[in-house]
């Protein structure tokens, strides 16, 4: 009884458009070499909420400045296929993306 290896890749940056580029990128090279996949899954969106003061020194009114950072997360899981493997190392991966790769 053998299993199959798959690859999962979770992929965040904090530029939706350009994260979906490029998980369409994958997908086309994908679906070009006959390789099963499944995804992309849209992981929930993480908001980092820095709250800080507006008056450096302390005195006056408290106010206070809100920054706000979104993470968004996609998920793919891949069949493994050399062919599949050598096209996706040799994909060019935007600055404003970030890669995790899992083999199971």
């Amino acid at each position: 009884m053998s299993r199959e290896l798959r690859t999962r890749i979770i992929l965040v940056s904090t530029n939706h458009k350009i994260l979906d580029e490029f998980v369409n990128q994958i997908k086309e090279i994908v679906e070009t070499t006959g390789a099963k996949y499944s995804g992309p899954v849209y992981l929930p969106t993480k908001r980092v909420v820095i709250p800080t003061r507006r008056s450096p020194c302390g005195q006056g009114s408290e106010t206070w400045d809100k920054f706000e950072l979104r993470l968004h997360k996609r998920l793919i899981d891949i069949e493994q296929n050399e062919r599949t493997m050598r096209h996706l190392i040799r994909l060019r991966v935007p600055e404003e993306v970030f890669i995790e790769v899992r083999i199971k």
